[in-house]
């Protein structure tokens, strides 16, 4: 069991550690340059910004720029998420509390009703919304005028928001993976506000095993701090930052125990596969969504494991990853076999 107060000193840790403007946010070059020029032609034009959309995995600042572009704007700031809206009621509650020129700020937007994706179409597009009164023939439309705002939405699969809602967003910024130089300058930040003393050697340890990815960076920090702490340690260098790492089971790439649970039950179990998802997940002893959606998106995109119709298979760089000898096929490449393979028809599409 986690204390209340361990979560709330968690909470506010990382909300310290958050870059406060455009100017200390580490990375994202086009698009901090781009949303700059947005804000700033939105200050002298003396009107609200354009509504922003903000795609990209979790954990590379999505909630971070939302809270920016409100400080930036020097406008309050609320929050919401797409789940939270399941009645077009809920918006209109929401919409109608606004003030002029205030940041609305919808986390996982493309898990948001239908209904209530509608009604933020007029909402956007031009600040009024109608509110229904009654049902049947009885049921009469209250139109309600709204103040001029800035919707900044953020979501992590693009492709599930409708046509529409996505066009009407006049700013879009994908986030991108971070550079391991890219997360060495958001480490050396957090260490500043955190006072720790870390070197240069230590950093690049910690960013070569946060997957590309500032939260995961910021939180392998933390843990490192607490070893260094316990094991009174005044500053970090490398070796100290990859024993604790390596406490926590997150090895010299990043893997995590269930990362390495997959790769070594797809070639332990499964020769390499290909196998279901749903049968790999069982021998994992992990829920399929689990597998499909913590752990495999990392393993491919780093090479380690691929997405076929007929499952999942472990590259060449996988068996090399956990210190097993390469098949001779993989070895010297000889891929006419698998491919063949992987071109026959899904016979378990349910499986995969």
């Amino acid at each position: 069991m986690v204390s209340t107060a361990s979560e709330a000193e968690e909470r506010a840790v990382e909300s310290a550690l958050r870059p406060k403007n455009l100017d200390d946010f580490v990375g994202q070059a086009r698009v901090r340059q781009q949303l700059s020029l947005v804000l700033e032609a939105s200050r002298i034009r003396e009107r609200t910004a354009d509504h922003v959309l903000l795609s990209g995995p979790p954990g590379l600042g999505k909630t971070t720029l939302a809270m920016i572009i409100a400080a930036e704007m020097n406008a309050p700031l609320r929050i919401s998420s797409g789940p939270a809206i399941q009645h077009a009621g809920d918006l209109a509650a929401i919409l109608s509390s606004l003030t002029e020129g205030e940041i609305l700020f919808l986390d996982e937007i493309h898990r948001m009703s239908r209904p209530a994706e509608e009604m933020l179409y007029m909402a956007m597009e031009d600040f009024r919304v109608d509110i229904v009164v009654g049902k049947g023939a009885g049921a009469t439309a209250i139109p309600l005028d709204l103040p001029p705002f800035t919707l900044v939405g953020a979501t992590t699969r693009a492709g599930l928001l409708p046509g529409p809602l996505r066009d009407r967003f006049g700013f879009t910024g994908h986030l991108e993976f971070y550079a391991v130089e890219e997360l060495e300058l958001v480490l050396r930040r957090s260490a500043m506000l955190l006072d720790l003393k870390v070197s240069s050697a230590g950093f690049a340890e910690i960013a070569g095993r946060s997957r590309g990815t500032p939260r995961i960076a910021n939180r392998l920090l933390r843990r490192v701090r607490d070893w260094a702490l316990v094991h009174k340690i005044d500053e970090i260098d490398s070796r100290a930052a990859a024993a604790a790492l390596d406490m926590y089971e997150v090895d010299e790439r990043g893997l995590d125990r269930l990362d390495r649970s997959v790769l070594t039950a797809l070639i332990t179990k499964f020769g390499g596969g290909p196998v279901g998802l749903s049968t790999l997940a069982i021998a994992v002893g992990e829920e399929t969504e689990t597998v499909e959606t913590v752990a495999e998106p990392y393993l491919v995109r780093e090479g380690l494991l691929g997405r076929t119709p007929r499952g999942r298979i472990a590259t060449a760089a996988a068996w090399q990853h956990l210190g097993l000898a390469v098949p001779d096929h993989l070895a010297a490449g000889q891929t006419g076999d698998l491919l063949a393979e992987l071109l026959e028809p899904d016979t378990d599409s349910a499986d995969n």
